[in-house]
């Protein structure tokens, strides 16, 4: 059985140079721990008051976790309000991001219908200097 605590893992903390609302802590806590995850994906992600995750697309269809907060998601033309507990779908491709709206930190799992996901973003983060994230090269680096 895999199992993973968030307190034993590295969060990465990227952000938008020029934008200080585009921030937030993430990590894929199943990369790099072995096969058991054949065919999915997860990433774990927390979102100050007034942040937000950047509009992208994922090569993967997600469906978003929300543990907890008050999130203004918007997935391809619709924005809407959604408060923890509760999931959003995000069909593969679909353009969509995430704002913070509540007054608490919000905190989201992200689960993945495949192991291997490129997500990419219209803005560059930093410091990694792209805005092309892919779950393979993470992976892969992890193991280096």
């Amino acid at each position: 059985m895999l199992a993973v605590h968030l307190n034993e893992v590295s969060f990465q903390e990227p952000w938008v140079e020029g934008v200080p609302h585009q921030r937030l802590r993430f990590v894929f806590p199943l990369l790099g721990r072995g096969p058991e995850n054949e065919a999915s994906s997860l990433v774990y992600f927390e979102l100050e008051p007034g942040n937000e995750l950047v509009r992208h697309t994922d090569s993967a269809e997600e469906l978003l976790f929300i543990v907890e907060g008050r999130l203004e998601v918007s997935v391809g033309d619709e924005t809407g309000i959604v408060e923890g507990p509760s999931f959003a779908l995000v069909p593969a491709l679909a353009p969509h991001g995430v704002r913070n709206i509540g007054s608490e930190t919000a905190k989201v799992a992200g689960f993945f219908a495949a192991r291997h996901v490129i997500s990419h973003f219209d803005s560059v983060w930093q410091p990694i200097g792209t805005n092309v994230v892919d779950t393979e090269a993470i992976e892969q680096a992890l193991l280096a």
